[in-house]
């Protein structure tokens, strides 16, 4: 039964990594496969960088490009023992792209320049791993994501016109497994039928991965991680975690809406809808059982934790102390939209509105300087939030402890709290 792996920036992050998920894939090589494969380590990070400077002009563009182009260039050289290999020559290719993109007076839209360089990361990495594939005596075929993961020209969120991706999967994937077993794609990116590159979100190549079992009807999708499965609290945080043998998809949705970082916001939805298991294995030890998150019946029974820093609360209020209604909130939330800013919490009161948001500077400032026009605004930044799912009051007060609580939320299973430091 065909399936979907994805294997992100962690497992591919030098060479000996790409030889590590060459004897993972080589395992499965009497299973059709779809391959999807993010950036290599922290090359998202650094063109990230790139686009910051050539479209702010805070640093220099082409010590930045060799950086990356080292890096890329240097795992090669480990992989692959002819000078002469053709990788060479495609990697130059690509990076050409960039040269010419950046050659240019950049646009007045920051997001499309973003995702006409970001989104490059992808193509480099999958080049390699599919060159290395092959000088290995792995057979497999390299197809570009942007020619089938088709959106609209919403850059940096672009919106999947699951339709005609559909359509373009099946002609261009689904046809292609009479002749390969292993068909390597990207993650995080697609195009619009303009040709533009687009991307999906942030870490969106989980995304991608069930976008592709959707349209294939895959049998499941397997997400390998440097983590042994989906762990009830993040082990950057807490010193004591416990692996989750098994998730419903409600309690999945739930976990990636608060922000759980192990799996992508969106990628539940369309294996769900199709009923596709998902399964969280650790590359690092790959015969180990992970964590599958399917349709059932078996919800948590303890307490998973969630914990986002460098967040903002904010509170608005309309100016004459008139309440809150909803034509207020359909202007507030609009404005939010238009700002990109998403709602990790919200509370209303008679005269308040008060959110709590991931701190991106610019676009809080945007935010704050608009909705300044018509209500007061009154922010903390520098603040946490917490998301506690089957809750405990002694848990609260164990997380608590220390902290001034700024704003609390409590439903049957989970509450929420915006907190900071004592001073």
């Amino acid at each position: 039964m065909l399936q979907v792996f994805k294997f992100g920036g962690a497992s591919v992050k030098d060479a000996s990594s790409v030889k590590n998920v060459a004897s993972i894939l080589n395992k499965y090589k009497q299973t059709p496969l779809c391959v999807v494969i993010s950036a290599m380590g922290k090359t998202t990070n650094a063109l990230e960088r790139l686009v910051n400077a050539y479209c702010n002009k805070t640093e220099n563009t082409e010590l930045i490009l060799e950086d990356i182009k080292s890096y890329h260039f240097n795992i090669c050289k480990e992989l692959f023992t002819n000078e002469n290999h053709k990788i060479y020559t495609e990697l130059e290719n690509i990076f050409l792209e960039i040269h010419w993109a950046i050659e240019d007076e950049p646009s007045s839209n920051f997001d499309f320049e973003y995702d006409q360089i970001v989104g490059i990361g992808e193509l480099l990495s999958t080049k390699i791993v599919s060159a290395y594939l092959t000088e290995i005596g792995i057979k497999n075929l390299w197809i570009d994501a942007r020619g089938i993961i088709q959106t609209d020209n919403t850059y940096r969120e672009g919106k999947v016109d699951f339709e005609l991706t559909q359509s373009l999967v099946t002609k261009e994937i689904l046809s292609k497994f009479s002749e390969f077993d292993i068909i390597i794609t990207q993650g995080f990116i697609g195009g619009t039928s303009e040709n533009f590159m687009t991307t999906l979100g942030r870490e969106g190549s989980d995304y991608t991965a069930s976008i592709l079992a959707y349209c294939l009807n895959a049998s499941q999708v397997t997400i390998w991680k440097d983590v042994p499965g989906v762990l009830n609290a993040d082990p950057k945080w807490f010193s004591r975690t416990k692996k989750i043998e098994e998730l419903t998809y409600h309690d999945a949705i739930e976990l990636t809406y608060y922000g759980a970082t192990v799996i992508h916001h969106k990628t539940i939805k369309p294996l769900q809808n199709k009923n596709i298991a998902l399964h969280v294995k650790s590359f690092i030890n790959p015969d180990e059982k992970g964590t599958i998150i399917q349709n059932n019946d078996k919800r948590l029974n303890y307490p998973t934790y969630i914990f986002k820093i460098n967040q903002v609360l904010i509170s608005i209020q309309p100016k004459d102390f008139s309440f809150i209604a909803e034509g207020n909130l359909s202007e507030i939330f609009d404005v939010f939209s238009k700002c990109g800013v998403k709602i990790n919490l919200m509370q209303l009161s008679a005269i308040s509105f008060s959110v709590c948001c991931d701190y991106n500077t610019d676009k809080i400032n945007h935010l704050v300087q608009t909705l300044q026009n018509h209500y007061k605004v009154l922010y903390n930044t520098d603040v946490e939030l917490m998301t506690i799912r089957y809750y405990t009051q002694d848990t609260i007060d164990a997380l608590t402890a220390h902290k001034v609580i700024l704003l609390e939320q409590k439903s049957r299973y989970t509450v929420q709290m915006v907190m900071k430091n004592e001073l």
